[in-house]
């Protein structure tokens, strides 16, 4: 029998936003319970976990089980030093194993560690040694560090943006941690650093110039001697050292083609940076655009307030400015505001409340938005993901109607990367004239395939796609598109244990 330990630890930080993430946003789970909670979902671990259920040679050992509620800003550094020792003191208590899977983000920073999945790599290393293979999967926009290059055998990434494809990347982990542990692969990595951060519609894999990169990537990690292969793009709201986009080649220890493989992928993303990053239109004709729409659903897509990738949630900026232009049509919009909640638990349903929406966290962006508003349904905020079958806990949660405009107010961030928060509190996307979408991008047929025209409006927020107005200050530098004229002279480092 062969003792395989998985543990996960997942959160996805913005440095930008100024509300520090706490243990309190995590889920913990260990033992059998983090197994448990894996089955039938669309996860890494779940993925994972078929292919090692299919042999009859293996026993798991469930270490630990870390998940943030949703992305955040940089954990506090007592929690994050609390959730090193629990999740390494599990690791300890595991004892001797064969081999380790890990399911990591990549994009998480700390106050005290900028590089936390490196650093419980490392410390994983001094506890099961250096000849114990050990392979992580991780987010395409994960910032790949020299230090979980050196302390995993291999790394596999996504495929898919918008993100579809979390089951199939565990599976892929696991099949080649087996293949490493059976005697039948040894992998030698090849990685090139790109000074470029991108954030666009090109990215979205399955219509845009990324995804030619993609399935070359494909092709290369399922054709001969091929064991993973991807692009890392990092997340460019995550100001960190090693912050900046890579290309990623596994093979079978053929390390020249494996560079070779790796350089060619990583100029070619370097030749059409340009094409992939955002273009914004500003609020005002975002504003305009939208009192001018004849008919349909306008998608306003605020990915300056993206949740999912950091971002408070609280702007109420797209609101203020319809409000203010005097906006007729339905609008629908999520925002973050404990208060408000609280005000609306107080009243009960049905009452009316003179109360402020908004500005109460990233309180350098946003003003409190005074709004009278009839409290039309309350909730404990827990509600079933689309995207994956997960239930997802926005905490005590008030649907607000100001006028023909709707609020769904949460006590926290909740990920909003798909309809799930507004169809569990009742509300239909399809029937409002405008809708405030905090995600860069969700799958087509979650808003853009039926709406009437979809506008990214360059509004302020922690994460912004207008990179140079977030003030990077860690980062390597220069780097595309924060500095001009940025000379990319592609070198590939190799990883082999």
């Amino acid at each position: 029998m062969s003792r395989i330990l998985v543990a996960e630890c997942k959160q996805e930080i913005s440095s930008f936003n100024p509300v520090p993430s706490l243990l309190t946003d995590f889920e913990t789970l260990w033992g059998p319970a983090f197994l448990d909670y894996h089955r039938g979902l669309n996860s890494e671990m779940a993925g994972a976990l078929g292919v090692f259920a299919a042999r009859s040679d293996i026993e798991l050992v469930p270490a630990y089980s870390a998940r943030s509620i949703t992305s955040g800003g940089t954990l506090a550094a007592e929690d994050f030093s609390q959730l090193a020792a629990e999740f390494l003191a599990l690791v300890q208590a595991a004892g001797p194993v064969d081999a380790v899977y890990y399911s990591l983000h990549g994009a998480m920073a700390a106050q005290n560690e900028s590089d936390p999945e490196g650093y419980l790599l490392a410390e994983t290393r001094k506890i099961v040694g250096e000849r114990i293979p050990i392979v992580i999967s991780l987010d395409l926009h994960g910032i790949l560090t020299d230090q979980m290059l050196r302390h995993s055998d291999a790394v596999v990434v996504y495929h898919t943006y918008p993100h579809v494809d979390f089951a199939t990347t565990g599976e892929r982990a696991a099949r080649l941690l087996l293949r490493i542990v059976d005697g039948e692969a040894k992998p030698v990595t090849a990685v090139v650093p790109i000074p470029a951060l991108v954030r666009g519609n090109e990215l979205i894999t399955a219509t845009g110039l990324f995804g030619q990169m993609i399935r070359y990537a494909q092709g290369i990690e399922n054709g001969a001697g091929g064991l993973s292969a991807g692009m890392f793009i990092g997340n460019p709201f995550t100001d960190v050292p090693e912050l900046r986009s890579n290309s990623l080649v596994v093979l079978d220890g053929d390390a020249a083609r494996a560079k070779q493989e790796a350089l060619k992928l990583a100029q070619d993303f370097w030749a059409v940076r340009q094409q992939l990053h955002q273009p914004l239109i500003s609020l005002d004709e975002a504003v305009a655009r939208t009192l001018a729409n004849p008919s349909g659903t306008v998608i306003l897509t605020d990915a300056a307030d993206a949740t999912s990738s950091g971002a408070s949630g609280d702007s109420n900026a797209i609101l203020a400015a319809l409000m203010q232009r005097g906006y007729t049509g339905s609008l629908l919009t999520p925002i973050v505001d404990p208060g408000a909640v609280v005000e609306a638990m107080a009243a009960g349903v049905g009452a009316t409340i003179r109360t402020t929406v908004g500005g109460g966290l990233d309180r350098g962006r946003f003003r409190p938005l005074p709004v009278t508003a009839q409290v039309r349904m309350l909730s404990d905020g827990d509600f079933v993901s689309e995207s994956n079958g997960a239930i997802w806990r926005g905490g005590p949660t008030a649907v607000l109607q100001i006028g023909r405009h709707v609020v769904v107010a949460t006590s926290r961030p909740v990920s909003l990367f798909d309809r799930s928060l507004f169809y569990g509190h009742g509300q239909d996307p399809t029937r409002f004239d405008a809708v405030v979408v905090k995600s860069p991008h969700c799958q087509p047929h979650f808003f853009n395939t039926w709406a009437a025209q979809t506008l990214h409006v360059d509004a302020p927020g922690s994460t912004s796609a207008n990179l140079p107005y977030l003030g990077h200050t860690i980062c390597a530098r220069p780097i595309f598109p924060l500095d001009k004229d940025v000379v990319f002279e592609p070198q590939a480092r190799i990883y082999q244990r």
